[in-house]
């Protein structure tokens, strides 16, 4: 077996493509040995690309405009998606089955501060039609913090990725009440990156092999079969809601069936990084996305 080291940005079961291409077994049926963890915080992914530390680290396109408004070519480039919609949620303490986007306004949300998951649910509110300047923000932190912050009482609404959202609900703690995905639609959300150099190796060969299998898996196996091989990885997760979790995102489409990051999801992330004030100019494709191995 040869060892393959895999890096996580953020370790959620919305990057279930990537953690099951080690929990389904295709990695191993290619040759490789994973050896994952996650970037600690406050530190990038990409640089367990840059020090050798990863092969292939899960990350955003986001990332890659970063080097560039800095004036420098990224050190990794995005090879293929994870996720082609945005898997956040929004959740309330109580049931509201006449929900909309507007009761947000003069609310207090657990959120994130900035970076990503605040462009999206930024972008999210401007296609909802709502003021994101009327919301009254928390932000505490990481996903845990975020979790910690609602149960503990903060917030009318907290915005979270799964499964956070679904444990909230079996544990009688909140109600899930929107899905942010379908409000701005397919986009480049998520990706895998790696070097210009590892891609050509038969190791990234090999893994693409492994991934692109991964991803047929992923939208024609049961949820529940997903979860119960995931579920060494999420000890702190009922299975049952595990697979809840798994399910919406296939229901969703955040998996799309194809690797490839495409030109439509590409231009969608610069209108939201457009929006959100940080985006200096709209990058060429080429800048930042390459097509995976063959």
């Amino acid at each position: 077996m040869e060892k393959i080291n895999i890096q996580f940005t953020l370790f959620s079961a919305f990057y279930s493509p990537l953690i099951s291409t080690m929990s389904g077994g295709f990695l191993k049926d290619e040759g490789l040995d994973a050896d994952w963890s996650i970037s600690p915080p406050g530190v990038s992914a990409i640089d367990a690309i840059e020090n050798g530390a990863a092969h292939v680290v899960q990350s955003a396109l986001s990332q890659g405009f970063n080097s560039l408004a800095a004036g420098k070519e990224p050190v990794a480039v995005h090879f293929a998606q994870i996720n082609e919609m945005d898997g956040f949620f929004i959740t309330g303490r109580k049931a509201d089955p006449d929900f909309s986007w507007n009761k947000l306004e003069g609310a207090e949300v657990v959120t994130f501060k900035g970076g990503q998951p605040n462009a999206m649910f930024r972008y999210a509110c401007l296609k909802a039609g709502i003021d994101y300047a009327k919301i009254k923000i928390i932000a505490p932190g990481n996903p845990d913090a975020i979790d910690k912050a609602f149960r503990d009482g903060q917030g009318q609404y907290v915005h979270q990725q799964g499964p956070y959202p679904q444990q909230l609900e079996a544990d009688g703690a909140g109600h899930i009440l929107a899905e942010v995905g379908p409000k701005i639609g397919f986009c480049g959300f998520s990706s895998l990156a790696a070097s210009r150099e590892w891609l050509k190796s038969d190791m990234a060969k090999a893994f693409m092999r492994a991934y692109r299998k991964t991803r047929r898996y992923m939208n024609e196996e049961k949820a529940t079969e997903i979860a119960k091989a995931e579920k060494s990885y999420f000890p702190n997760i009922d299975e049952a809601v595990l697979a809840k979790c798994i399910a919406t995102y296939q229901k969703l489409g955040c998996w799309t069936p194809h690797v490839e990051i495409t030109k439509p999801a590409y231009e969608v992330i610069l209108d939201v990084f457009q929006h959100f004030g940080t985006l200096k100019e709209r990058y060429p494709y080429e800048m930042v996305c390459v097509q995976p191995p063959a």
